[in-house]
């Protein structure tokens, strides 16, 4: 995935979830959208080098939305808006092994109870429901989710086990949007219940990928797929 032109900034503050103080190279201050609901731990420390991509749409109160952030020299996306595209293209192109020989993808199609799925993914085989979540926390080499306890996610994974229940492939899609995770596990120490219910979804045959995203400004691009550690 080609991002539109970026902006390179300093991170001033993050707030209220989804608005962020920067400041620009010429020492302008501003504020920007954040478009990630999640508790960015580890990824909005302030100082942090970030780059913000540009809006001409003259009815958005904020011009700029923040998209990269700069940990220990490797870039992190906290745009939780790219996933579902960066997932879709990667499909298209063959990179998800796993999800190959359908003929159509939709994206944001209702089901469960006032859900949409992220992708449906339908064919001769069948429909799968892929329900994509982005990853910006790495410790110590292994990538984790969630950042904060979510309901939604919890919400998601029983949907998911209901649509394998109905007898259609369920995936969540972890999507590592960063380059320094070698494996991925549940966040048990943030989300335990999230954490229980991923390996009960797992039991019940819904299936678990991770992928990691090699990004090199403007560019990312899922690369490989990580081992899933229950």
């Amino acid at each position: 995935m080609l991002l539109p032109e970026l902006y390179p900034a300093l991170l001033i503050r993050r707030y209220k979830r989804f608005l962020a103080d920067v400041e620009l190279h010429d020492g302008t201050t501003i504020t920007v959208h954040c478009p990630n609901s999640g508790s960015m731990l580890g990824c909005s420390t302030p100082g942090s080098l970030v780059l913000l991509s540009r809006s001409d749409n003259p009815a958005r109160k904020y011009a700029y939305t923040w998209e990269l952030v700069q940990i220990d020299g490797i870039w992190a996306g906290i745009n939780t808006a790219r996933p579902n595209g960066l997932v879709r293209e990667a499909i298209e192109n063959g990179t998800v092994a796993e999800l190959t020989g359908y003929g159509a993808i939709r994206p944001e199609v209702p089901y469960g109870t006032n859900s949409r799925i992220d992708l449906l993914l339908a064919g001769e085989r069948g429909n799968c429901y892929v329900e994509v979540k982005n990853v910006t926390l790495v410790e110590g080499r292994r990538a984790l989710f969630p950042d904060a306890v979510t309901t939604r996610g919890q919400k998601h994974l029983r949907e998911l086990m209901e649509v394998v229940r109905n007898g259609h492939r369920g995936v969540i899609f972890f999507l590592v949007q960063r380059d320094d995770g070698d494996e991925f596990a549940p966040a048990d120490r943030i989300d335990p219940e999230y954490g229980r219910l991923l390996r009960q979804a797992a039991n019940a045959g819904v299936e678990l990928l991770a992928y990691r995203t090699a990004i090199a400004p403007p560019r990312i691009d899922l690369v490989r797929s990580l081992p899933v550690r229950l």
